[in-house]
């Protein structure tokens, strides 16, 4: 029965990147790079290299990922970085490889920038649903966190595509291609969390851990996934043994990545998951927003019974 699980997953995990790092080349061989939009991460990189010194695109990419995937695989290991490696050389060669076959859209820039945006978001969610990424700067700023702190792995990845975002106006001699790119980045985010979250950042999983090593599974999660960990006593009904159960909740793109922290550490875990339609506090959505969406509901449905 596990072994039957374990190839559905992959299975799985291999359509979901194959299709995910197919719709990411699409929006740049499409899209971004024929209007010399570099839309942050590495990628916007690789296409700025690209437009200065003819490089491609997906192979500048895979290179500048290297010394970030060695530094990733020193201090995470190689279990929690695996599928990111697959991912990034997926999605690296998928851009290179499709070039010849894809058309190049100079049309439109409102239609460049929500396309762009929109397969861009898509293809990076479908691989962020499996517990992968594409390297970059999430990557990076997973790395910077752990060595400098009072910077939250938002507010790293913001400050990096940024930057990057900045040199492009440098680059490409023209202050229009930053502010399109600021554009394809907010709706390649939003994309994202629509398609992870359902459209709602207060939700996501709940999860119960059963381990003899639940100390070290904890300590792991608080670290690799900077999510909170519960311990809740308890006794087995049959054995009369007392113990802890480990609870947290965790982002929907973060279960696959929490199943691999625990199956690593302990294969024979045993774990409970259920969905949370409703996650209110620190790394979700604050009350303030839980207030304002159930106001908004409240009066759209007074509204229609009118």
């Amino acid at each position: 029965m596990l072994a039957k699980k374990k190839a559905k997953d992959l299975v799985l995990d291999a359509l979901f990147f194959i299709a995910g790092s197919f719709l990411f080349a699409v929006s740049i061989d499409t899209f971004t790079a024929p209007n010399q939009i570099a839309a942050g991460g590495l990628t916007g990189v690789a296409t700025m290299l690209n437009h200065l010194f003819g490089i491609p695109i997906g192979t500048a990419n895979m290179l500048m990922n290297v010394p970030l995937l060695i530094w990733a695989y020193i201090e995470m290991g190689y279990q929690i970085i695996i599928k990111t490696i697959i991912a990034t050389l997926l999605s690296s060669a998928m851009i290179d490889i499709m070039v010849p076959y894809l058309p190049q859209y100079q049309g439109d820039p409102l239609i460049t920038i929500v396309f762009g945006g929109c397969l861009a978001g898509l293809g990076l969610a479908l691989i962020l649903t499996r517990g992968g990424t594409t390297g970059g700067t999430e990557l990076a700023a997973n790395l910077l966190t752990l060595h400098i702190h009072g910077f939250s792995l938002g507010k790293f990845i913001m400050a990096i595509d940024l930057i990057i975002v900045l040199v492009s106006a440098v680059v490409y001699h023209d202050y229009e291609s930053p502010l399109y790119a600021i554009l394809v980045i907010y709706i390649t985010s939003k994309v994202i969390d629509a398609v992870i979250y359902g459209s709602d950042s207060g939700t996501g999983k709940m999860m119960f851990i059963i381990s003899p090593k639940n100390n070290e599974i904890a300590r792991r999660i608080m670290d690799d996934l900077e999510r909170g960990v519960t311990e809740l006593k308890s006794r087995g009904a049959y054995s009369g043994n007392e113990g802890t159960v480990l609870f947290c909740a965790v982002g929907r793109q973060e279960v696959h990545k929490t199943y691999d922290i625990i199956h690593e550490i302990d294969p024979d875990a045993f774990i409970v998951v259920d969905d949370a339609s409703e996650i209110t506090g620190l790394g979700f959505r604050d009350f303030h927003q839980y207030r304002q969406s159930k106001q908004s509901k409240k009066s759209k449905k007074d509204k229609s019974s009118q």
